[in-house]
């Protein structure tokens, strides 16, 4: 699939973007993707900068952001750069809230690690009993 060239279909897109066709019909119908220009024959064809924009809502969702902020979000950016203020405040939030998550899976992941250690030390200790 070629992303570069000038319209792709909904399965084009589809595959690029690791979304179902589906959610990229349901994205469009709550708003978070403008809508998509139509052929005669009335199939959506996706831009390039529509694949990006797709892209990045789905690094927002993954990031745990709620389709409600992204919907607002999306507002926003079709509004333009007079809106740049609060959306730099909105992922400012988000980048908080994904950091707090981060260091609390590194501490998880620490507690991993230690018991792994642990066990490995009990299993090396048991194979020399058995030596």
């Amino acid at each position: 699939m070629d992303i570069q060239k000038d319209k792709l279909t909904i399965q084009e897109v589809a595959q690029a973007t690791g979304l179902s066709a589906h959610t990229l019909r349901y994205y469009e119908r709550v708003g978070l993707i403008h809508s998509i220009d139509r052929e005669q024959n009335s199939h959506r064809r996706y831009t390039a900068d529509d694949v990006g924009w797709i892209d990045f809502l789905t690094k927002l969702r993954a990031t745990g952001m709620s389709i409600k902020d992204m919907q607002r979000y999306a507002e926003l950016q079709r509004r333009g750069d007079e809106t740049l203020p609060e959306r730099v405040e909105m992922l400012e939030a988000l980048r908080d809230k994904v950091e707090a998550h981060m260091d609390e899976l590194n501490e998880h992941l620490k507690l991993i690690y230690y018991k792994i250690e642990l066990y490995q030390k009990i299993v090396e200790e048991k194979e020399l009993e058995k030596a």
